[in-house]
């Protein structure tokens, strides 16, 4: 059989009207803003105005990621097609890309193989301007902060403490530090500044976590910029930003509209990352898909310590909505990996290897059942090196925690390959009850919080609190934001904060270097490790291989 890339099978796909996949919604053309022919806008106001029940929600994770791969949006656009073809009324729900990841290393965020959403192109690259409006509106409100402290600083802003960076969607290392404002007086207040990837901006947070456009301008002016000499902080209120950024966000707001290759309506929606961020696509997105559809299958960013941890205990507060059913994704060579095996390597059958590294799916799949009370299974998407006896240990230590393992082959076969998920998941969703709860109270203090998710969720011992982030969240709960939710920031590849501890990592302790508030979003911001909120390209970028030719067709996104 002939090899295609993602992008050649993508364009190979005869695409529908997006007005047939709306009618397949049951998304009125009243409430449709079309973006040429295979993508439209969804007017929000559809989520109030249809009395149709919410259907069910499944929530696809995966695995700690390695190199070897684990296809966590892949798997999740196969089972939603996997769903139709077993007869259920199904819509999936999911994040746009990044440039930065797009051009970097990972590629784009569209899915692969024939489990992809389309037009992969467009959603790869600039999409419907979404990322671009909230870059705007952060560099807006950015703009009018220095302007404010030019203007003769009413405010009285203490330019050693603004907290508030510029944005740019693209992994650009040479921005994440720089001075500013030189030249002399005319052009501004020399400072020392920086700029975060778009995806790790508040406002890609906020436009996630709001129900409405007044939500959105509500949210906007509690964003807090920087601090007086007196420790008082300042808003995007009271600089008088929150109007203007909410009128460059009145189309972003707005869920899109796509396909994937079978012809599943697709609402792909905001984008933050889930190691800086919380890594889930739109609260709107999501209660639109689940008005159209009674199977709405939904992903989070990289591993269930991550994304899917930030899906319960930060947007599953803040939108009102419980998951009935988790899929937790998973492959023999990762686990390998996982268990010290280099990715050289990975051909060959190693039970050896497999039995050290399954731990980190057991726990994952334990954190789902046991901390988050939800029905789970797993999915292991199977490559042709995986052998009868790897497989068959899998599906028997899974079986010891009363999970199910199913093979998914949506990768090579599409919708086909994930019937049998598909099968299990509406089992899971029709006959099994979750008992969902969250891992922690919000009422504790942020650094019990913090804790709890260390020991519930990673397994760790414990935290260090090094002596800037206990000032830090003294100062917090004094300024009243100790009852808010946790978003932790660390490492995608480990358990724990080294990124080196592969596996089901025991014993460590977490440092906790920083904490600040995400006032507009409604979280603490947590800083562990080393993290970047601005990425850097590698020595080969994904962009030196990108091209277009003369008719405009593009080759070489992944």
């Amino acid at each position: 059989m002939e090899f295609k890339t993602d992008i050649e099978i993508a364009q190979s796909c005869e695409m529908e009207p997006i007005t047939s996949i709306a009618e397949r919604a049951s998304v009125d053309e009243k409430y449709l803003e079309q973006y040429g022919k295979y993508k439209a806008k969804v007017d929000p106001a559809l989520i109030s105005d249809s009395d149709r029940p919410n259907g069910k929600l499944i929530l696809v994770t995966a695995i700690t990621p390695t190199p070897a791969g684990e296809g966590k949006t892949t798997t999740t656009i196969g089972l939603a097609d996997g769903l139709r073809r077993i007869g259920k009324n199904v819509t999936v729900a999911l994040r746009e890309p990044s440039l930065g990841p797009v051009f970097g290393v990972k590629g784009g965020a569209a899915g692969g193989g024939y489990a992809q959403v389309v037009p992969m192109e467009d959603i790869n690259l600039h999409f419907t301007g979404d990322f671009h409006a909230i870059g705007a509106a952060n560099n807006l409100l950015a703009a009018m902060l220095d302007n404010h402290i030019q203007q003769g600083n009413e405010l009285g802003i203490d330019v050693r403490r603004i907290t508030w960076k510029r944005c740019v969607d693209m992994n650009d290392r040479q921005l994440r530090f720089i001075v500013d404002g030189m030249g002399g007086a005319a052009n501004g207040v020399p400072r020392e500044d920086g700029f975060d990837i778009t995806v790790a901006s508040e406002i890609m947070a906020v436009l996630c976590l709001s129900d409405s456009i007044t939500d959105l301008k509500n949210r906007l002016s509690r964003i807090i910029v920087g601090y007086t000499s007196a420790g008082k902080p300042v808003t995007a209120g009271e600089l008088k930003a929150a109007g203007a950024m909410t009128a460059l966000l009145k189309d972003a707001i707005k869920p899109n509209l796509v396909q994937t290759l079978e012809g599943t309506p697709a609402f792909v929606h905001g984008g933050p990352f889930a190691n800086i961020a919380h890594g889930c696509n739109s609260v709107m997105a999501t209660k639109l898909a689940l008005k159209m559809g009674d199977y709405t299958v939904t992903e989070a960013g990289f591993g269930a310590d991550l994304g899917a941890e930030k899906f319960f205990d930060i947007k599953c507060r803040k939108a009102g909505i419980a998951p009935d059913a988790v899929v937790v994704v998973a492959t023999v060579r990762a686990l390998k990996m996982h268990g010290g095996k280099p990715k050289s390597d990975l051909a060959g059958e190693d039970i050896d290897s497999l039995e050290k590294g399954i731990p980190n799916l057991l726990r994952h799949v334990s954190n789902v059942k046991n901390v988050y009370g939800l029905p789970c299974v797993v999915a292991v998407n199977r490559f042709p090196t995986d052998t009868d006896k790897e497989i068959e240990f899998i599906i028997d230590k899974c079986r010891t925690l009363g999970v199910n393992t199913v093979l998914s082959t949506v990768w090579a076969e599409g919708g086909r390959g994930g019937e049998a998920l598909a099968r299990e998941v509406a089992r899971l969703c029709e006959e099994e009850t979750a008992n969902f709860t969250f891992s922690y109270e919000l009422d504790a203090p942020i650094a019990d919080k913090i804790e709890s998710v260390v020991k519930r969720v990673y397994g760790g011992d414990g935290i260090s609190l090094m002596p800037n982030a206990k000032k830090q969240i003294a100062e917090l709960e004094s300024l009243g934001f100790g009852k808010l939710p946790v978003c932790i920031a660390k490492t995608q590849y480990s358990f724990s904060d080294d990124p080196t501890k592969l596996g089901a990592p025991e014993g460590f302790t977490v440092t906790v270097k920083n904490v600040k508030v995400s006032a507009g979003a409604g979280f603490i911001v947590v800083l562990t490790g080393d993290i970047l909120t601005m990425p850097g390209l590698p020595k080969s970028p994904a962009a030196e291989r990108i091209d277009v030719d003369e008719n405009g067709k593009i080759s070489g996104l992944f």
